[in-house]
């Protein structure tokens, strides 16, 4: 029980790098509004903001992976000190710049570091603490990003609305503080090494051996899975609801990450006694119905209602996809958990943008872009079935 004590504060600390994350990844997309009034910046200019973020996030990823000894405190205390720098910055750096959107992509792209650190290095420091119940402890884990997400957008919008969107730069200061406090907790939390250095894999190594592809595999397809729907959740709302943005974002994005965050702390306290494999692939066959009610349904609410409940069966797929591998490939070492992180961005990436071609092509119709996303479940049960049958 001492042992356990003795990292709660390793646990507050890779909880909090999870709401870092989604702090990160969510707030500044509600202020396009803002930046296109204050600094005229065309709307379709901001849409390199996500872009930049996620490629910066990948970037990130990949280096990680290739550095075979990386000093797990020194490097999520970055993530943390970035973080803050560049959420903080977007009060102060576009007024330095001629063009304003200049220095909000340089905030984008310093907190985007950060974010792509807590996405490689939170898993495996968790995954190191002897903790019983790992799988349910890396469900529980990644389910912070989900509330992280519910309350920077809920928190957000009820800033604006009793202070207006004007002091959106007071909001930016007071969002960074989060990763600013979190900066004590892990310089002085206990933190294990998830192999010895000279027992981990490198990245070829990994990548040389075949099952190593299927697990790839799986995380590309709980990456496009989950991003797909978090996504275009609000954009569907709008049209098929015929809502303001306003609230297609909370009905939406919001809505969609207390459903995933549900299915995630679920599993993290009820779990350990199911298989999870066996579990992740009911969820990809509840995801893939999910998809065709969203994609299918003529009645906009039940259409709408497969949106939501994707959100209970994608909560395991991510975290799930990591406890599966890491248990059949315990001496991958940090490239592993940075190549998951990768695979699952990547998926995270193909599938939105697969989601606006197919919509596009049919002449805006979002719903045939989600019923050719319906794809990555089938693939997700697809990957899953191959690894039991090869591992």
């Amino acid at each position: 029980m001492k042992d356990m004590n003795k990292y709660r504060k390793t646990k507050l600390a890779c909880y909090l790098g999870f709401v870092t994350q989604a702090i990160v990844a969510n707030f500044t997309p509600l202020l396009f509004l803002a930046f296109h009034r204050e600094y005229e910046i065309p709307v379709a200019s901001l849409a390199l903001i996500p872009a930049v973020f996620y490629a910066v996030q990948l970037v990130t990823d990949f280096l990680c992976a290739k550095f075979k000894n990386l000093d797990y405190r020194k490097s999520i205390i970055i993530s943390e000190v970035t973080s803050a720098l560049g959420l903080a910055g977007l009060a102060f750096l576009p007024r330095l710049f001629p063009h304003p959107l200049v220095g909000i992509l340089l905030c984008v792209c310093i907190y985007a570091v950060g974010s792509g650190l807590i996405e490689v290095l939170c898993s495996p420091i968790i995954e190191a603490c002897p903790f019983p119940n790992k799988e349910g402890m890396m469900s529980l884990l990644h389910s912070f990003y989900c509330w992280g997400a519910v309350g920077v957008i809920l928190g957000s919008t009820l800033f604006f609305t009793l202070f207006g969107l004007d002091n959106w730069r007071i909001l930016a200061c007071l969002w960074a503080l989060v990763p600013l406090y979190n900066i004590l907790n892990f310089a002085t939390c206990p933190i294990e090494p998830i192999v010895a250095d000279s027992e981990g894999m490198s990245m070829k190594e990994l990548l040389g051996k075949r099952t190593f592809w299927l697990f790839l595999l799986l995380m590309v397809a709980a990456g496009a899975s989950e991003s797909t729907m978090a996504q275009w959740t609000s954009a569907f709302a709008e049209a098929s609801l015929g809502v303001d943005k306003a609230v297609g974002d909370l009905a939406g994005p919001c809505g969609f990450a207390f459903c995933m965050g549900l299915g995630r702390l679920w599993y993290g306290k009820k779990g350990q006694k199911l298989d999870l494999s066996a579990y992740m692939t009911g969820a990809g066959v509840l995801c893939f119905l999910c998809y065709l009610m969203a994609s299918l349904a003529s009645l906009p609410l039940v259409a709408f209602a497969g949106c939501m409940v994707s959100g209970l069966a994608v909560g395991i797929m991510w975290p799930g996809s990591i406890s599966i591998t890491s248990a059949r490939m315990p001496g991958g070492g940090t490239a592993l958990f940075a190549l998951l992180a990768l695979a699952g961005d990547a998926g995270g990436t193909l599938g939105p943008s697969l989601v606006g071609i197919f919509t596009g092509s049919a002449g805006n119709n979002i719903q045939s872009g989600l019923l050719a996303a319906s794809v990555f479940p089938l693939l997700l049960v697809l990957s899953l079935l191959l690894i039991r049958r090869r591992v």
